[in-house]
């Protein structure tokens, strides 16, 4: 290992023993499916079973566990786009210790309920999650709160570090760890874990496309860092100054993520391994999936950090998925504005197979017959070929389609 850092392994075993019945040891299996999608090895640690969805609860209650009486009493803050916000909120309440959480505007609103829900007074303040900080840090200052921040924390790092200590036991013969970075607190303390148990392990980061701050940080690159990305776990513009001494250092790479290969983790892990993802929970699985040749026949380590995802953002990303997919089909049909077509066209569609989701009609072009109307269908298939077997009925019966737009 190299130079001396802020945290030990030591600190992180003393860390397991401080949570230890206060948070879950969460299972790790092998997934078959996955595995020979990727041509390697898969193992998921299921950070998201954890009693608030994620695996910040670790690093939040090591904090919490080293407050004196009179911390204790005066209350804590932290600033958080959600997970860490959930799990200082849960074990504060739980240890009698008042909290205070600033979050910046977009937070998801889901994460949002359950942190008031732990009991949490929560201010929702800052475009970014460095703008709550500076607000968080002058809500300490005037009430004397302690900050709990979400990775800059050798207290908090030890904690998540807890998440290696298990993964190795449950799954000794990992060679490869790929973890998700925001700002870098969980990769850290894993590196540190892992490679003081087993120094010849591979460790690899996972940051959105949108948010490449610890590759710029450590490749000495200026990418922008923006947008809107449904890993807003990970959308962090100032990374942990300790975690980039431990990454440059115990790190081989860090690969960025797009947003396709974020939603069809998404989809991917709730399809097969039939459970519930967020967008920075599915983004090491996306770098696998992205990079097959990287990780072929590695035993990986694969960490589901969390679960807490928008309803209503999970159907667009399970519908956008089977668009891609082609078993959901967007359709025009020119056709003549007459009774009777449309129930030969959604006919000759079932007898396909397909199921109509929705119909339009649009009569307004004026660059055509006022006899002529445009026949929008949203139908599903039951894969790509189908969807093209569908197509072709329907040209075979006169009714030649085009994608919405053209």
């Amino acid at each position: 290992m190299a130079a001396p850092f802020p945290v030990t392994l030591a600190d992180i075993e003393n860390a397991a023993r401080a949570i230890a019945g206060a948070v879950e040891v969460t299972p790790a299996r092998r997934s078959r499916t996955l595995s020979a999608l990727a041509g390697a090895e898969i193992f998921l640690k299921f950070e998201n079973l954890q009693f608030t969805a994620s695996f910040k609860e670790r690093g939040a209650l090591n904090k919490l566990l080293s407050l004196d009486a009179d911390q204790r009493r005066r209350g804590v803050i932290a600033m958080s786009a959600g997970n860490h916000a959930q799990g200082v909120a849960y074990h504060a309440g739980r240890l009698g210790v008042p909290v205070t959480i600033v979050m910046p505007e977009g937070t998801p609103f889901t994460k949002v309920k359950h942190t008031r829900d732990f009991g949490a007074r929560v201010v929702i303040e800052g475009a970014s999650l460095s703008q709550s900080y500076t607000r968080a840090m002058a809500l300490a200052a005037e009430h004397g709160f302690t900050l709990i921040h979400p990775y800059d924390d050798p207290l908090v790092i030890a904690g998540q570090g807890t998440v290696a200590l298990e993964f190795l036991a449950q799954v000794p013969q990992l060679d490869t760890l790929v973890v998700p970075i925001g700002g870098g607190g969980l990769i850290s303390g894993m590196a540190i874990a892992a490679c003081g148990l087993k120094p010849g392990i591979e460790m690899c980061g996972v940051e959105a496309k949108l948010y490449p701050a610890m590759h710029n940080a450590l490749k000495g690159e200026s990418l922008p860092c923006a947008g809107q990305t449904i890993a807003e776990g990970i959308a962090v513009k100032d990374p942990g100054t300790i975690a980039l001494g431990v990454i440059g250092a115990l790190v081989r790479d860090i690969f960025l993520v797009g947003e396709s290969d974020l939603e069809t983790a998404i989809v991917k892990l709730l399809e097969i391994e039939k459970t519930l993802v967020e967008g920075a929970g599915a983004a090491a699985l996306a770098a696998i999936l992205a990079n097959p040749a990287r990780f072929k026949s590695r035993n990986i380590g694969v960490v589901i950090s969390g679960g807490n995802i928008d309803m209503r953002l999970l159907s667009n990303v399970i519908l956008r998925e089977l668009a891609r997919e082609g078993r959901i089909l967007s359709l025009v049909i020119a056709i003549e504005d007459r009774p009777g077509l449309l129930a030969r066209i959604a006919g000759i569609v079932g007898d396909a197979g397909g199921n109509i989701l929705e119909v339009s009609h649009n009569r307004l072009m004026t660059g055509v017959s006022a006899k002529s109307a445009d026949l929008g269908l949203v139908v599903e298939a039951r894969d790509a070929t189908h969807a093209r077997e569908i197509k072709a009925q329907l040209e075979e019966a006169g009714f030649a389609s085009r994608e919405p737009g053209q």
